[in-house]
Order: structure tokens, then C-alpha cells, then sequence
């Protein structure tokens, strides 16, 4: 079988501004290092086609698009009616088949599933885990299933691009086409399940590539699994070398991001004018190919389930908004329609296009059931009101990035993966879970409950360009691997005047999973790591991570995953060095570097419980206080903020367009099934506070004009959203 070939010598002199056009160069010259030189040439970061006007031509309003599961009102008249009735303005077909004359006639645009087939993309019986048991301890493995060997090569590249061009010629010629999906719930594993076998079958292509990540003659190749790295983790961190593991699964991630974006090319040479990429997608992970920075490059079309951040990095990192992003839509009698009609808001206020709905308990026979009847609603405002204002717009931030470092998330599962020891292989829920997926999630949960907005930042565009300057604050949470490239790009943000946070454990190893005896940024945090510590001196006794991952593996609460390990905490935070001092503060330059040396993760059982404020959020906080940004708009309920409320703004066609949204907990798992716990439903009285007048203001859900001012009264109905907008100043 012939593998796919790398080649080393592409040129990148346009890869992040392509995507990236508000996100130029910062100023210093390109780096002489070998990282920063594979990212600028390696296949797997060059982009396909972003291009603004195809990708959003017939995405021009939000969609709501059912997956006819179990679709018994049929696809004649009385199902078209009840399409138009309830507000569904989508649909779906499959493998490239009807019904294109129902679709039509009553104007639901679509979206192709399974347009690369099903069963190489998506393994055979990847639902069930026990088949795959034999490979996850066989290093040597090839990808396969119950039908044979699969690997990425280009045998079945041909064999699915002959697929997809078959498939998108009889699509094309329906006007309501607005995007093809290659598979559902795709991986070069099975979902993120750990499974370290070879996604090619030819070793020298795999050699071929570490030589140009390494920069020249790279380590000869090994293939080891998680077995192989877990007795390096009983001694000291200067011993520790998660390379031999880590440098092939990030070869098992470009492989999967190039294969992808060859898939993709091929739908666009045969129609142009429709985006192509994937649905069903899972959290950010080591395994499976959710490398978030390699995958954006390489599609035009996503729907993602929330998990570990999944749908805010998807947003960080989508081009001004263009790559259509949508979620899943389940509807649970359990959760009520409430968490259906929350779930449109919440991700509407987020970016996304529409949803993809599973149809499931919609009909009695063919009767819609009553819940259908409550959201329909609902389904017709965005689709047929709101859903065009957000059409290209762009998202505002308040000047503060997350750093989105994906060795790092490597790292981490390799640190979690402890507690378990040899029965890593039933390890999944990494969302749930993984120390690198709680931290983000609770930064998130600080900021947002803080009144302030983010964007994700990944690591080649910072080796690449380096920090933005539209960004005055980076943080680094649990940022276990920095390259040298990386923490020289960090440095000159601090240095110009940009203030950066890192909670813990910051760049003690490289971008290979190699442990340093001493931090990458300890010079600019002003403290001292020397290789020497072991998991004793992190966190409690045993681990070198903040929980026991094996003990709580089924936790019902937070409360009880932090129980697994006794931690010293300071202001309710687990301190995580325990020969650091807690908050270091340096001033570098014209900036300011702070080393909190605490985990944020007990912030998720505050505000599980009820008890987060603003004052439990200070820690975290006050740095970014201090670097000068505040929350712009303020929301009160009685005088206080009311907990989980978001304000989320956006920037399109001369105006600013602001959400207040209910920021509720979601669950959900690799299968999708998202939804909201403990959503409040009532409807409340806020007043928003802007920190300056705002000119022509606008409720966008009753029409009303407000005039000028700085000071609005509204009702809120906690499990929607109170939308207004004002006239853009700034242009």
C-alpha cells in the first residue's frame, strides 16, 4: 500500500494571514528554530480555501437542519407542512441521495452526511469498544476493523475521492445544497478513545516526518504505547520522556488533518461553490485526530459536540466567522423543552449557523408530540428573524487569549493516565476528566462569570506571528509543553507591555513531550524548576495531577472528584508546586508576568454549588484587573450580577450586536446528547450598564428603538436571551 508523502519543502508565507487577516505579524523577524520552521512547511498547517463569500453565500441565516431518524410524518406534503409550520427551515440528506425534489419544493437547504461513505472515516463497530481491546496494547498495530486494515494511504484516498466526486455531482445540482459532510463522528481511532496503532502501514514515512519535525535527522521511530511511559512517571521529571509516544500520535494527527483536507479539495474541484468538512465532532484530545489547530485548517463546514471546549476553540479559531459551526440538537423529555429553546439561544449568541436536530420521540405516528409545539417558536425566530444579522460577523473579545496548547493536552492525559495504571485502555470522558479540559473550562467559566470575553489562540499562529496586539492579557492554563519558539514569542508579548498568567506547571517540557530541568518561561516568571521534583511535590502525595481520575472515573459531583486527593489550598484553590510560592508577580519590559502556582479546577464545585462570586474569582482575576481591562457592560438583577450570565458581543454591518445568555453547565458525551443542568427558566428583570453612551439602540427581539444612553432595562428570560444592538462608532 502506498502511503501518503510528506513533503518538506512547501513554502508558508501566507498560512496564518490567509486565515488569520486581522491577526498580522507582530514585528520580529522569523525564528531560526526547527519548530518554528516545520510549522511554516509542513502540509498539515497549510489551509484549504477560506473563502469568505462561498462559505457564507447560502448560509445566509440560522438552520435548522433534522437528521430523519425516525422521521414518520414522511417526505410528501403533510411532512413539507409541518416543516413550515414549525419553523424547520433545513434537512438533510444522505450518501448522496434524496429526497431532492421534497427538499426543494419546500425550500429546506441541506446538508449531505456520509458523502465519503461510512466505515473508513468511521470505523466499523466503533460503538463497541471490546473489539478494538486487541490493538490499544499492540503498538504495531495498523488501523483496521472487522472488514480489514484501513490505514490513511493513498489507496483509500483514491477509493474515497472517486466516493465523494460521485456523491457531489448529484448533489450539486440541487440549489438547496449548503454544505457536504465527509462522516459523522470521524477519527483515525475510534472517537478519542486511547488506541495508539499505526495509522500507516509504511514506517519510513513516518521516520520521513520526524526528520523534518525535528528539524533534520530526527530520533529513529519507535512504537510504544501508554505502558511504556507510566514507570518514567514514579521518578524524577528531568527522566521523563513522553516523546517516543507523543511525537507519533502528532504524526497520526497530520496524517488524519492532510487526509482530511485532500478530502476537501476534492469536493471543492467538483463543486466550488459548497463547503465540505465533518459532523460529529468530539473534544479536543491526544487521540482520534482533535488537534483543533490542524483540523480548522483543513475543513469548511463543522458540527461539534460542547465538549472540553470544543465549540469555543471551533469559534477562537474560524476564520471572521465563515466556516459554517453547528451543534446537535436531542431533545430529552427529562430536560424539558426549556433546554431545547436554551440550547438554540445559547449557541445562536456563540456563533453558531443552526443545528442539526436527531429525530427521536418528535411523533406520535405522525402527530408532533406537545414539546414541539412549545419550541416551534423559538425555531421561527432564528431562522426566520435573527438568524441573517449574524451572517460574517465578527466576535469581539476583551483583549484576553487562552492559549490553545495541544502537546500540552498530550501531556496531561500522560500525567492523568497514572492513576489508572495498565487500565488506561478503558479510560475515556477525557471532558470530563482530563486536568488540561477542567482548567480551560473553569478559566472560561472565570471570565465569563466575570463579565469579560476571550478568544483561544493556538500555537502556530503564536510560533508563526506571535501575540496579536489587538491581545493585552495571554494566559497558559495548565500549559505543560512550550516549545522554545513558543516561550520566545511569549516573552516579546510581555516585553512590548502584555501581562501573562500562567496557573501551573508552565512549559516544563517541550512540544515533544520531553520533561526540561528547567521551565521554558521560568526566567520570565521568576521562578526555578531544576528537574529534580517528583509527583510528591505537585499537588498531594501520589500523582502528579490535582485528582484521581481512577477513583472518581463515575463522579457525581466535583466535590467528590476533588475528594480523591488531599491538596493544600489557598483562597479555595489547590496550591499545585509545593516548592513555589503562591503568586509571583515579575514586571518584563513594559509587561507583567504572573505565576499564580494555582489550579483553577475547584471553580467548577463553587459554581456547581451555588457559592462562586467575585470574590472566590479574584485570585485569577485580578492580574487581568490590573493589566487595565474591565467588563464594558455590566448586568445586575437587584444590584448584583446574577450568576452564570454571559454577555456575548459581536460586530457586523455597522452595528454591535450584544447577547445576555444564561452560561449553564453542559453535559454531554461522544455521542453528542448536549444539553444544560440545572437551567433556570424564569424570567427576570436586568438592568445593562455600558461604559459609555451607545448611539440608536435596538431590542432586537421586540423591534423596539431605545435611543441613546448607557443605562437599559430589560426582561430576561433566563432560558433565552435578551438581544439589543447599537450603531457601530468605531468605524
Amino acid at each position: 500500500m502506498k502511503p501518503l508523502r510528506w513533503c518538506a519543502a512547501v513554502t508558508c508565507t501566507t498560512l496564518t494571514l490567509v486565515i488569520w487577516t486581522d491577526q498580522a505579524a507582530v514585528g520580529s523577524e522569523p525564528l531560526d528554530d526547527p519548530y518554528y520552521r516545520y510549522i511554516a512547511t509542513a502540509p498539515e498547517f497549510q489551509p484549504v480555501k477560506h473563502d469568505r463569500q462561498t462559505l457564507t453565500a447560502r448560509w445566509d441565516t440560522w438552520l435548522y437542519m433534522p437528521w430523519r431518524y425516525q422521521w414518520t410524518i414522511g417526505t410528501g406534503d403533510e411532512g413539507g407542512q409541518f416543516c413550515r409550520d414549525f419553523g424547520i427551515n433545513g434537512g438533510f440528506t444522505d450518501h448522496g441521495d434524496g429526497p431532492f425534489a421534497w427538499l426543494e419544493k419546500w425550500n429546506l437547504r441541506f446538508y449531505n452526511d456520509h458523502t465519503a461513505g461510512k466505515g473508513y472515516l468511521y470505523l466499523r463497530d466503533a460503538n463497541q469498544r471490546s473489539r478494538f481491546q486487541a490493538f490499544q496494547r499492540d503498538p504495531r498495530a495498523i488501523r483496521q476493523d472487522r472488514e480489514g486494515l484501513k490505514p490513511l494511504d493513498e489507496a483509500l484516498l483514491a477509493k474515497l475521492s472517486a466516493l465523494v466526486r460521485e456523491r457531489v455531482t448529484r448533489l450539486r445540482q440541487s440549489p438547496m445544497r449548503v454544505a457536504y459532510a465527509l462522516d459523522d463522528e470521524i477519527s483515525w481511532g475510534i472517537f478519542v478513545v486511547p488506541l495508539p496503532w499505526r495509522v500507516l502501514a509504511d514506517d519510513q514515512d513516518y521516520q520521513r516526518w520526524l526528520d523534518h519535525y525535528y528539524g533534520g535527522k530526527g530520533p529513529q521511530a519507535q512504537f510504544v504505547t501508554p505502558d511504556a511511559i507510566l514507570p518514567q512517571l514514579k521518578g524524577q521529571l528531568k527522566d521523563i520522556d513522553l516523546s517516543p509516544l507523543l511525537d507519533r500520535i502528532t504524526f497520526n494527527d497530520s496524517v488524519w488533518a492532510n487526509f482530511l483536507g485532500r478530502l476537501v479539495e476534492v469536493a471543492n474541484e467538483t463543486d466550488p461553490e459548497t463547503p465540505c468538512g465533518f459532523v460529529g465532532g468530539q473534544s479536543p484530545n491526544m487521540w482520534g485526530g482533535y488537534d483543533y489547530a490542524k483540523l480548522m485548517k483543513k475543513i469548511q463546514f463543522i458540527e461539534a459536540y460542547d465538549l472540553g471546549s470544543s465549540q469555543a476553540i471551533i469559534r477562537s479559531l474560524n476564520p471572521e466567522n465563515c466556516i459554517p459551526q453547528v451543534t446537535t440538537h436531542f431533545h430529552s423529555d427529562e430536560r424539558g423543552t426549556a433546554n431545547d429553546v436554551w440550547q438554540s439561544w445559547y449557541y445562536f449568541a456563540h456563533g453558531n449557523r443552526g443545528m442539526i436536530g436527531w429525530v427521536e420521540g418528535w411523533f406520535d405516528g405522525t402527530k408532533p408530540r406537545p414539546w414541539l409545539y412549545e419550541y416551534r417558536s423559538t425555531l421561527k425566530e432564528l431562522g426566520q428573524v435573527q438568524g441573517p444579522k449574524l451572517v460574517g460577523a465578527r466576535w469581539i473579545h476583551d483583549g484576553i487569549a487562552i492559549y490553545y496548547s495541544h502537546p500540552s493536552i498530550q501531556v496531561s492525559w500522560c500525567l492523568d493516565s497514572e492513576a489508572h495504571g495498565r487500565t488506561w485502555v478503558n479510560r475515556g470522558n477525557d471532558h470530563r476528566l482530563g486536568t488540561s479540559h477542567l482548567v480551560r473550562k473553569a478559566w472560561e467559566y472565570i471570565l465569563t462569570d466575570s463579565g469579560l470575553q476571550y478568544s483561544f489562540i493556538s500555537y502556530d499562529t503564536v510560533v508563526l506571528h506571535g501575540i496579536p496586539e489587538e491581545y493585552r492579557v495571554l494566559i497558559l492554563p495548565a500549559c505543560y509543553a512550550l516549545s522554545d519558539a513558543e516561550a520566545q514569542r511569549i516573552r516579546e508579548f510581555c516585553l512590548r507591555g502584555g501581562t501573562v498568567i500562567a496557573d501551573f506547571c508552565c512549559g516544563l517540557f517541550d512540544q515533544h513531550g520531553k520533561a526540561r530541568t528547567r521551565g521554558a518561561l521560568d526566567d520570565l516568571f521568576g521562578v526555578r524548576h531544576d528537574g529534580t521534583e517528583r509527583a510528591q511535590d505537585f499537588f498531594g502525595e501520589r500523582l502528579w495531577v490535582e485528582t484521581d481520575q481512577d477513583a472518581a472515573y463515575n463522579y457525581k459531583s466535583y466535590r467528590e472528584l476533588f475528594a480523591t486527593i488531599p491538596c493544600q489550598l489557598h483562597k479555595g484553590f489547590a496550591v499545585a508546586e509545593k516548592r513555589l510560592p503562591v503568586l509571583t508577580v515579575r514586571k518584563v519590559g513594559k509587561g507583567t508576568a504572573v505565576y499564580l502556582n494555582l489550579s483553577p479546577q475547584r471553580y467548577l464545585q463553587y459554581r456547581e454549588e451555588g457559592t462562586a462570586d467575585d470574590r472566590s474569582r479574584l485570585p485569577f482575576v485580578t492580574p487581568i484587573f490590573e493589566a487595565g481591562i474591565r467588563p464594558w457592560i455590566q448586568v445586575t438583577n437587584e444590584g448584583r450580577r446574577p450568576a452564570n450570565v454571559e454577555t456575548c458581543y459581536w460586530k457586523n454591518r455597522g452595528r454591535i450586536f450584544v447577547f445576555v445568555v444564561q452560561n449553564a453547565p453542559v453535559t454531554g458525551s461522544m455521542f453528542g446528547e448536549t444539553g444544560a443542568t440545572s437551567l433556570k427558566t424564569r424570567t427576570i428583570p436586568i438592568v445593562v450598564r455600558l461604559n459609555r453612551t451607545v448611539r440608536d439602540v435596538q431590542d432586537e427581539r421586540s423591534g423596539a428603538n431605545l435611543g441613546d444612553g448607557d443605562r437599559f432595562e430589560f426582561q430576561f428570560p433566563m432560558a433565552e436571551a435578551v438581544f439589543f444592538s447599537f450603531r457601530d462608532d468605531t468605524q
